[in-house]
């Protein structure tokens, strides 16, 4: 009876053990309760090279505006309206049908009347203060409001999240929670100590690795903040990695470790028939 004690306990710790619940699965762990998480100063978005803007002027007179918007492209087939009509029948509301402008290799965009306007490495802010300045000294209108959008800026995400994929970036201080929350969150089987992200930064590519886990270490990282052109990778866990090989079920697996109780269990039974009277 001793032996098949022994025997029963060991059984039940494997088993307990083979299904303990994993600890890295909450985000933020070591937030008790209510408190304040400073996080690094966050710097805007500035515009790099291949990105795309729109730029919308607006003043009390329609026709000197239409000079400084380009025109906007109807959804519908063959049909153009100026920027000043599609303020009034609403067009402009969809960014479907926008014209926008690329930052060329130089930071250069090509601006209506005003011709080429340095821009590269300036926020939306800057951007838009920029324009209204030169509007305001070509002496050709008196009131501008300058509206700049982001159209192409984007980052990817990649790994075990839900939804895979590119997604835009629409404002400023745009976090990788963010990111990730876009993507649907990761999987249950998405490492969260290790989310890399890949910035491209002039001829370098660097790689930074999150911890979703700590806040302190998340919210101090450069890598906090998403930028244009930045991609995500959630690596897999174990469970992960042998679900993709062949021996996949192997001895870490709680499978294996299912199998084995009930071998050993079933054994233990066939040999007290005999041992025991």
């Amino acid at each position: 009876m001793k032996l098949y004690t022994k025997l029963l306990l060991a059984i039940g710790i494997i088993a307990v053990a083979s299904c303990a619940t994993p600890k890295d699965i909450a985000y933020l762990q070591d937030i008790k309760g209510e408190t304040s998480i400073k996080a690094d100063k966050a710097e805007p978005i500035r515009l790099k090279p291949m990105d795309q803007i729109s730029i919308i002027v607006n003043s009390r007179d329609p026709q000197v505006t239409a000079m400084f918007n380009l025109p906007y492209y109807s959804n519908r087939i063959g049909q153009t309206q100026s920027m000043s009509d599609a303020m009034t029948s609403g067009g402009a509301s969809s960014s479907q049908g926008m014209s926008g402008y690329t930052v060329d290799s130089q930071g250069y965009i090509d601006f209506p009347v005003l011709g080429l306007i340095q821009v590269g490495g300036l926020t939306r802010e800057e951007v838009t203060e920029k324009i209204k300045e030169e509007l305001l000294d070509s002496r050709q209108i008196k009131d501008p409001v300058v509206t700049v959008e982001f159209m192409n800026l984007g980052f990817a995400v990649l790994g075990e999240v839900t939804r895979p994929g590119r997604y835009k970036i629409d404002r400023d201080r745009f976090t990788v929670l963010d990111a990730l929350a876009l993507a649907g969150d990761l999987t249950i089987n998405g490492r969260r100590s290790d989310v890399m992200l890949i910035r491209h930064d002039g001829n370098k590519d660097h790689a930074y690795y999150l911890n979703l886990l700590d806040s302190k270490e998340l919210y101090a990282s450069p890598a906090f903040y998403v930028e244009q052109g930045d991609v995500i990778y959630v690596t897999p866990n174990d469970k992960r990695m042998r679900e993709s090989t062949v021996n996949g079920n192997n001895v870490r697996s709680a499978s294996f470790w299912f199998s084995l109780a009930s071998l050993l269990t079933s054994t233990a039974v066939l040999v007290l028939r005999f041992v025991l009277p």
